[in-house]
């Protein structure tokens, strides 16, 4: 392979024009387009967003895809096979709409709920967060589709995000958001990685040679490539640092790794080298995940059938937080039902930016949000309603009853109808997208108004929540019931519709802590909110700076830092209820520190079948408290019936990271099963030697074998 086509696998151009730029002939309407090595049979790469689906690229009516439920939606599962299913389905989709790669695997850790991207993500635990990714990841590429894992190995928040600088002690991050991307790796072979934009501890990430090479390559000896995000790459110099390819290379000033990567590699034998081993991480990538074999054909999929398994998943994701007297599930047939707000008459809420998904007729609502903006992507910002409307749902699930909608616009209107209905469902939206945050956690355009006022009202309220991350609740101690759908996907509306009527048992539980107000966050305000103009893709002001740093909570993000402060949280972490109840018990931790098992029974004490998360946390060592997920279980059974549980405790989550390496104190370790991060049952205490692992997470060095 010569320098020049190796150049070909490590610049990526964007596929639509931009200026007097017209992508490759090649190149089909995506994210990106890589043209491979016709010579050497070397296929191209045709790449395409997200997470969530195949996006609706340029609004083009025809090109759309299923939309899965947000990420939050997906983590609240907490059911790692039906999310190797939903991978599954996404790779079906790239490859047969002519896609080779998808960037999905959002799995960034949730350090702050106004993050906007938060609904892209899937919780705030490194070992649930791994958990879900991996799943997706294989699901993925059992489809001979490469997925990526992103956004390597941070990203906190939007504004600033092209300059902002983390700044984090090495073993906190090890101990969370490396964490997770190590195990989510190791789980699932992901043949690339999509760096942050984000500067960590000085360099860009893309630029950054702790994470890309010290890291990645020297401790986990990753093999895939390493993709830049779009417009996230400032020299050609990122190439040593260790990132294998420029993508959608026309957003950044240059095209750094084409004719200037090419000349160096002529000339400088550094250069060269690397650039050759740039070439070749690509290459394993499209042989590991056989795109040279399986190249994507335009075809049709069973659309119905993609769209029956994003409703499954928005069932198992919704999460029901309050239910007060059995306000729920809708029994009978009221005699009227007042359903208000959140353009529920309509369809129900997708986030915006990159991860944008439509159905191939476009959405059903579309509201700009930068109005009168002809900016580059500006139109990605816009919300979109996706055409799944529950208003339409309950009416053909409860077909006896009246249902009256409103859009609430006037509290006043909203109140006095509100009086006479037997039951009133309250939709609330909060918006996030890609590039802003979100000012606060109230719900925006005086929702928590108008809630407060239909709840005085009328005692029988309910609030179906659509939002992408955590809100604050006002007026929680005066409705009955609390429904979290977030981002419910193509079928969400049916899917809400299911669980309020009791054709679905809700099973969702929270992948991140709701906080009581922001003064309980490590950090109050928003850094940069107030200073930093909102961007999508601008890079901001020449020299302007942004840093911040998180050593405060280090790797106690979210649960962690509650329980370490002492702070209540308006729902924990783990939180969810269901028609019926659960008992769990019988906890018993066994084996030696290297192969540590936790064995209990959970049992359904109920009259309804449902499904309940087991979730098992450390919580002490050597008598100081900590604590830390280390496993859980989701599990489905009928009423009366009981099930035996076990499961193998990864090390590295009892370890703490020292130099270089793992370390397992020698001592006592007490464990506890939870209903959620704040509801522990009765511990159980185990002794453990002193154990040592290996910075790539193999080598294990007990006290017996050290010695």
């Amino acid at each position: 392979m010569t320098n020049a086509e190796k150049i070909q696998l490590v610049l990526g151009h964007l596929t639509s024009p931009m200026g007097e730029y017209e992508p490759p002939s090649e190149a089909i309407v995506g994210a990106g387009f890589v043209p491979g090595v016709s010579r050497l049979g070397v296929p191209p790469l045709w790449e395409t967003d997200a997470s969530l689906g195949i996006t609706w690229v340029g609004g083009n009516r025809g090109t759309g895809g299923t939309a899965l439920p947000s990420g939050t939606a997906q983590g609240s599962t907490w059911n790692p096979d039906l999310m190797e299913q939903g991978g599954r389905m996404l790779g079906t989709e790239a490859s047969a709409k002519g896609f080779n790669v998808l960037l999905a695997g959002g799995m960034n850790l949730m350090r702050d709920p106004r993050n906007g991207r938060t609904f892209e993500y899937l919780g705030e635990d490194p070992w649930h967060a791994a958990l879900i990714a991996s799943a997706a990841v294989r699901g993925i590429q059992s489809r001979n589709v490469i997925s990526t894992l992103k956004h390597f190995a941070i990203n906190p928040q939007e504004t600033g995000r092209h300059f902002m600088n983390v700044e984090i002690d090495e073993a906190a991050l090890r101990e969370s958001d490396l964490l997770a991307f190590e195990l989510a790796i190791e789980q699932s072979g992901p043949g690339a990685l999509m760096c942050a934009y984000n500067a960590l501890n000085g360099p860009l990430s893309c630029g950054n040679p702790f994470l890309l090479t010290d890291v990645l390559r020297d401790d986990w000896g990753y093999q895939g490539f390493v993709m830049s995000d779009w417009g996230a790459v400032e020299a050609t110099d990122f190439a040593m640092a260790g990132l294998d390819q420029q993508s959608g290379a026309q957003i950044d000033e240059d095209l750094f790794f084409g004719d200037a990567l090419l000349e160096l590699a002529q000339t400088d034998s550094d250069y060269e080298a690397r650039l050759t081993q740039m070439a070749q991480n690509v290459l394993y990538a499209i042989y590991y995940v056989g795109l040279d074999t399986n190249l994507p054909t335009r075809e049709d999929f069973d659309k119905a059938a993609h769209a029956e398994l994003s409703k499954q998943i928005a069932e198992e994701g919704i999460v029901l937080l309050k239910n007060e007297g059995d306000v729920l599930p809708i029994f009978g047939a009221p005699r009227q039902i007042l359903v208000i707000g959140g353009n529920a008459d309509a369809g129900t809420p997708s986030g915006g930016g990159s991860s944008r998904v439509a159905a191939d007729e476009g959405p059903a609502i579309t509201v700009p949000f930068i109005r009168g903006s002809d900016a580059p992507f500006a139109s990605m910002l816009d919300q979109m309603y996706h055409n799944s409307a529950p208003v339409d749902a309950l009416r053909e699930a409860l077909p006896g009853t009246e249902i009256i909608y409103r859009d609430g616009r006037y509290s006043s209107e909203a109140a006095m109808l509100a009086e006479d209905a037997d039951l009133v469902i309250v939709f609330a939206t909060q918006y996030q997208t890609e590039g802003y945050d979100v000012a606060d956690l109230s719900l925006p355009n005086g929702q928590d108004v108008l809630i407060a006022a239909v709840a005085e009202a009328n005692e029988n309220t309910i609030i179906v929540l659509e939002t992408g991350g955590p809100v604050a609740m006002p007026w929680l101690n005066d409705v009955s019931a609390v429904l979290e759908a977030w981002y419910p996907g193509a079928k969400g509306g049916e899917a809400i519709a299911k669980v309020l009527t009791g054709k679905v048992n809700p099973s969702g539980h929270l992948p991140i802590s709701f906080p009581k107000s922001l003064d309980d966050l490590p950090r109050s305000d928003l850094a940069g909110l107030k200073e930093v103009a909102p961007s999508f893709i601008g890079k901001g002001a020449p020299g302007q700076t942004l840093t911040e740093n998180y050593d405060i909570e280090g790797s106690d993000i979210g649960y962690r830092w509650y329980a370490r402060e002492g702070i209540k949280t308006l729902f924990p972490f783990g939180a969810g209820l269901s028609y019926t109840e659960f008992n769990f018990g019988g906890l018993s931790m066994t084996g030696p520190t290297a192969e540590l098992k936790a064995r209990f029974e959970v049992e359904n004490t109920g009259d309804a079948d449902g499904a309940d998360v087991a979730q098992l946390y450390l919580t002490s060592i050597n008598d100081k408290p900590v604590q830390r997920l280390v496993g859980f279980q989701k599990v489905r059974l009928a009423p009366g019936e009981v099930t035996d549980v076990s499961l193998t405790i990864e090390p590295r989550l009892l370890a703490n990271w020292t130099d270089d390496h793992w370390v397992i104190d020698e001592g006592t370790y007490t464990f506890a099963l939870g209903y959620d991060a704040e509801t522990l049952l009765e511990p159980d205490y185990v002794t453990l030697e002193r154990l040592e692992i290996a910075s790539d997470g193999a080598t294990i060095i007990t006290s017996e074998n050290q010695e």
